[in-house]
């Protein structure tokens, strides 16, 4: 059913995604699909990483991580970016296409005011994308 998975990462809050990716590799493990995490950075110095190679290799050594500790395949694709808040959205749309994912697993916060007033980054990949998303609570 799915053959390759996008996990959109934060490494600065590493102990918000648990959740999503435990589900992630589970899906990945039953249904032999491989994962591709996506973080996105700033182009300048930040609290994560200096500049955005070494962003790329925690990335790197995070998808490997994963990848040991649930038994899968995966992948990492680090995208810098002026304003990481502002383009997010467009940029995981284009990371959806790049790697040819069939389904987004990401992590989701609870809904709040402010909601209602800004689109989700979960709602505008499902609005403008043809594959399944799953947002994890």
């Amino acid at each position: 059913m799915f053959s390759r998975i996008l996990v959109p990462v934060d490494l600065a809050h590493p102990q918000e995604l648990e959740k999503s990716l435990k589900i992630a590799a589970d899906l990945a493990r039953n249904y032999g699909a491989s994962i591709c995490y996506v973080g996105v950075t700033e182009e300048t110095p930040g609290p994560i990483a200096h500049n955005p190679r070494e962003f790329a290799q925690k990335l790197a050594a995070f998808a490997a991580e994963q990848a040991a500790r649930h038994g899968i395949e995966a992948s990492a694709r680090a995208y810098p970016a002026h304003d990481p808040a502002v383009e997010i959205t467009d940029i995981l749309l284009r990371a959806v296409a790049e790697v040819g994912a069939d389904l987004v697993v990401m992590a989701s916060h609870k809904p709040n005011i402010a909601d209602y007033i800004l689109p989700s980054h979960g709602g505008g990949i499902a609005t403008h994308t043809g594959i399944s998303v799953f947002l994890v609570r």
